[in-house]
């Protein structure tokens, strides 16, 4: 049996919904909106036979995996290292602001932020590395003999440099290949033949309302 790991991205969020900078270095709470993505993942998967459930340290992401832990009686695992990348002096600002007050480092970012990271900030790369020593520990512990559905819940940025980086793209293009809106799940099975990608950014489980909320 294969291992299939499904990335959940964390509920809308006041800076999500504004689209301004939020990584490791804020701690926004769920909008109520955000809590009811939360529960409306769990209502439709619940019924999954799940492995283990795992979450950035973050309040978050730990709040979007609560409700699926408590309908199934699991704990939930917090790893620090799935965090989100850290903005370092752009945390809570719009794009707008960060392109006029740190203007140089913002267009080196653009063109490559795996090597070039916000001003005070933490590179894809490095973000990449520590992620993926989770998903080393993860794929260890259940392997293929084993198997089964791991839950990751964590963050926009985090979860496309992890796709990029599992499905061997360049993990400085993670801004402009793969979308991840707030509570969307992408799923990435384990195969013999490497990591194949099931599903994207699906926000099926979702009800419209949900889904057409302004931001990202």
């Amino acid at each position: 049996m294969s291992l299939t790991l499904y990335f959940l991205r964390h509920g809308q969020t006041e800076l999500s919904r504004e689209d301004n900078f939020c990584g490791s270095g804020l701690d926004p709470e769920l909008t109520a909106e955000g809590l009811q993505m939360a529960q409306a993942f769990a209502a439709a998967y619940r019924a999954k036979p799940w492995r283990a459930i795992y979450s950035s340290s973050l309040r978050r992401a730990i709040d979007t995996a609560r409700p699926l832990c408590d309908a199934l009686g699991m704990k939930l695992e917090v790893r620090d290292e799935l965090r989100e990348i850290g903005y370092g002096k752009w945390e809570g600002l719009t794009k707008e602001t960060v392109a006029r007050e740190y203007h140089e480092d913002y267009v080196n970012w653009l063109a490559d932020p795996a090597w070039h990271a916000p001003t005070g900030g933490e590179l894809a790369a490095a973000a990449a590395q520590r992620g993926l020593r989770v998903i080393a520990e993860i794929r260890e512990q259940f392997s293929d003999e084993v198997g089964g559905n791991v839950l990751i819940v964590t963050h926009k940025a985090t979860i496309r440099i992890f796709l990029c980086s599992l499905l061997g793209i360049d993990v400085g293009r993670f801004r402009y290949r793969l979308a991840c809106p707030v509570g969307s799940v992408s799923e990435v099975e384990f195969t013999s033949e490497g990591p194949l990608l099931h599903s994207l950014a699906d926000r099926s489980h979702l009800n419209e309302k949900l889904r057409s909320l302004p931001g990202t």
